[in-house]
């Protein structure tokens, strides 16, 4: 049977411990006020990281060329770069 949804991607969250410096700590804190103000909901700075992050990643175009080039040579592997250094953080 063919469905038109394909079959949904791995969803289970990764948790990653990072260390920022006082000054990226403190912009965190004021982007965190300024979404507070901006949309009315209190947002903890460990939740809007990830956002952020991916934000960051989707408006990189020298990173996505070259992983699309990544992805396309033979010797990537099914996981990608970022699945496996976090898996081995473990």
């Amino acid at each position: 049977m063919t469905l038109k949804l394909a079959k949904l991607p791995n969803r289970t969250p990764v948790k990653i411990s990072v260390t920022f410096t006082p000054d990226i700590h403190d912009a965190l804190t004021d982007y965190a006020t300024l979404y507070e103000k901006s949309y009315g909901a209190k947002e903890k700075i460990e939740d809007i990281i990830p956002y952020i992050v991916s934000a960051y990643l989707a408006t990189d175009n020298g990173f996505k060329r070259a992983r699309k080039e990544l992805k396309a040579s033979n010797d990537y592997n099914i996981h990608s770069p970022i699945e496996s250094i976090s898996k081995r953080s473990k």
